[in-house]
């Protein structure tokens, strides 16, 4: 974005220079031990726990909590990595309020849930503070396995193939391993180049090289894999994005938000960031929500997000919404964009209110208008370079419940894959599962 010229009212350094690693530092910083012997004391340990049922990764919740609360926070920790690789990010950036917080007991019964997310990074975060890996690899098996992308499926495919012996090797198109964890949430969501440092902390597992630039199509095909290793795992997300369909779209200023928040990401220094003073964002998903978030963390005067559908449709929670809103960010509901106007640089971005009738979207005819210097796409993403002659299915590749792919010998998860929603916890839960399989399937016989 920024080696771009910049357009009429976009420009770097909308705060003075002191004030950003304020407005981005740690949106939930780290209980300290009296807090989360506090916060572990109102956990009932249930039984038949609902919180581990809504867990994607069916963490042992009231498990790990009772370690904290026994003043065993790094046992509490390797209770959460046996089934989540990643739970320090997942503790940072799992919608835990729609998930495990939502069905917790107290939730019900008082409006409270148990903090589980926050309990989760307290302990997950007291293990890698010390630097320690807690999981050993097996008897090496001779077996060699190629992951296809270092996002959150991948990572966790691949962990979970060392530690069974396996020699894995990670390709990923960019310079820097992690995925959406690095280059796709919001910086204050993971700061202080956390999404790397977990990165590290993973490897130490041995058994793993990772090779960057590299994407299939582009000096990498799965014919070559196929023959050089003895199962493949594609991990490979969703590149492509979907289109505005709205007139005057390819105006300057209209931009991904995918794209905007991964150069914040990487920004070594915010306040050479430009922002526009008027900032709309459309979509209405955790990728819409960062976005705007973003923008005015950074210094635009008026931010607007627009989604096409009601607030309950939205795909971001309702935390995250209030959030947004929070910060200053104005949310428009049922209105979808008609057109973007302005000569050469987007002005205006025109909305027409919507209604929903029998599931389908209805235009009003009522419109409206938004000013906008800067313009952000955050309506979904798209499967770009699956490999030729792999089925899909509803525009992702088509798995089965231990994510094999149409291929022999193939196995695909997270993003780019069916099934499940697009959450990393998610994709961490189908990279080890597939990896189970991948496993059982090498050692046949």
């Amino acid at each position: 974005m920024s080696n771009t010229p910049l357009t009429p009212g976009v420009q770097p350094g909308r705060l003075p220079a002191e004030r950003y690693p304020a407005q981005f530092s740690d949106l939930h910083p780290v209980l300290d031990h009296h807090e989360a012997l506090v916060a572990a004391d109102r956990c009932y340990f249930c039984h038949d726990a609902p919180c581990m049922t809504a867990c994607p990764t069916s963490i042992d919740v009231p498990l790990f909590i009772r370690q904290i609360l026994t003043g065993t926070p790094e046992a509490a920790a390797k209770t959460i990595f046996e089934q989540n690789i990643l739970g320090g990010m997942c503790a940072r950036v799992c919608p835990t309020e729609t998930l495990c917080e939502e069905v917790c007991v107290r939730e019900v019964a008082e409006g409270k849930p148990v903090e589980i997310g926050r309990l989760q990074r307290y302990a997950t975060d007291s293990l890698m503070a010390q630097g320690v890996h807690p999981f050993t690899r097996a008897e090496p098996t001779g077996k060699k396995v190629a992951v296809v992308g270092a996002g959150p499926a991948g990572l966790s495919a691949a962990h979970r193939l060392a530690m069974y012996g396996h020699e894995v090797t990670i390709y990923d198109a960019r310079p820097k391993s992690g995925g959406l964890n690095e280059y796709g949430i919001a910086s204050y969501k993971a700061p202080d180049g956390y999404a790397q440092k977990e990165v590290d902390w993973l490897m130490q597992i041995g058994g793993i090289s990772v090779v960057n630039g590299k994407k299939l199509g582009e000096g990498l095909t799965l014919e070559g894999l196929k023959a050089d290793y003895d199962a493949v795992f594609l991990a490979i997300g969703l590149a492509g994005v979907n289109a505005l369909r709205a007139e005057g779209e390819d105006k300057d200023g209209v931009l991904d938000a995918v794209d905007f928040i991964s150069e914040l990401r990487q920004a070594e220094d915010l306040s050479k960031l430009p922002i526009g003073r008027n900032v709309v964002v459309i979509g209405g998903g955790m990728t819409a929500v960062d976005a705007a978030v973003q923008a005015k963390l950074l210094g635009a005067q008026n931010v607007s997000m627009v989604y096409r559908r009601s607030r309950a449709r939205m795909s971001a929670s309702e935390y995250e919404q209030d959030l947004a809103t929070s910060k200053g960010v104005q949310i428009f509901y049922n209105a979808a964009p008609v057109a973007v106007y302005g000569n050469g640089s987007v002005a205006e971005v025109e909305f027409e209110y919507t209604s929903e009738e029998g599931g389908g979207l209805k235009g009003t005819g009522e419109t409206f208008r938004l000013p906008a210097d800067q313009v952000f796409k955050a309506i979904g993403q798209t499967l770009d370079g699956a490999p030729e002659g792999i089925e899909i299915t509803g525009g992702k590749i088509a798995v089965d419940a231990m994510g094999r792919t149409s291929i022999v010998g193939v196995w695909a998860g997270g993003d780019c894959a069916s099934g499940g929603e697009d959450l990393t916890v998610t994709a961490v839960a189908e990279g080890r599962d597939a990896a189970r399989d991948i496993h059982a399937k090498l050692m046949e016989g």
